[in-house]
């Protein structure tokens, strides 16, 4: 009877403690991507994305949602935005998850099967697969993760959706010959800027309600 007693005593000491292990084991949420100023780059805010201070991803053709992606040195850029794949809980966009990117325009609504989001398309012209507009949610995955642990860069990588028949892994996105964003071809560091547009717009509204 003692035994019994000792061997159920047991079992639920151990419940307990693998409970409460658990509890205090939980992963902690990978660390935020941030911006330019330091701050948490959030899900749905327009960024520009600047490559060096030098060139700036911006589209080929207007409207935007018909386009291919590019790095530029002529204009401002194209503001972008970036969405998780899986609903974050609090909206911030941290390294290493899957998210969608999508140029921030509203010039697609009411055009049938037209999205500005990216993905990846081949292009005779670029001679190769590079970044293109049209793409669909969940079908078309990157990720952002830091370029080098002590810098203020980040890397974006493609990640094909080709569940459940393989588990294939992510590339780089870089700029090819002709300054195409393209899968594959070399790494390039890039910064997010919040959209001075944007920050103006709401400034505007603010002072108008005033």
């Amino acid at each position: 009877m003692k035994i019994t007693k000792f061997l159920g005593l047991s079992f639920l000491l151990f419940a307990f403690a693998a409970t409460s292990f658990h509890e205090g084991v939980q992963a902690e949420d990978p660390t935020a991507v941030l911006d330019f100023y330091g701050r948490e780059v959030q899900a749905g805010a327009s960024y520009l994305i600047d490559h060096e201070d030098i060139r700036v991803v911006t589209a080929t053709i207007n409207p935007i949602c018909n386009s291919d992606v590019l790095l530029s040195t002529g204009n401002e850029g194209l503001p972008v935005k970036f969405s998780p794949v899986i609903n974050s809980t609090d909206g911030v966009i941290r390294e290493g998850t899957l998210i969608t990117v999508s140029f921030d325009a509203s010039t697609c609504t009411g055009m049938a099967g037209v999205t500005p989001m990216w993905k990846i398309g081949f292009n005779s012209t670029a001679k190769g697969y590079i970044v293109t507009t049209g793409g669909v949610d969940r079908l078309n995955r990157f990720k952002i993760t830091k370029f080098e642990s002590d810098s203020s860069f980040y890397q974006l990588s493609y990640c094909p959706n080709s569940e459940p028949f393989c588990e294939c892994p992510c590339v780089p996105v870089g700029a090819n010959s002709d300054n195409y964003l393209a899968p594959n071809v070399s790494y390039a560091d890039f910064r997010f800027k919040p959209d001075p547009g944007i920050r103006a717009h709401k400034m505007e509204n603010k002072m108008v309600s005033e």
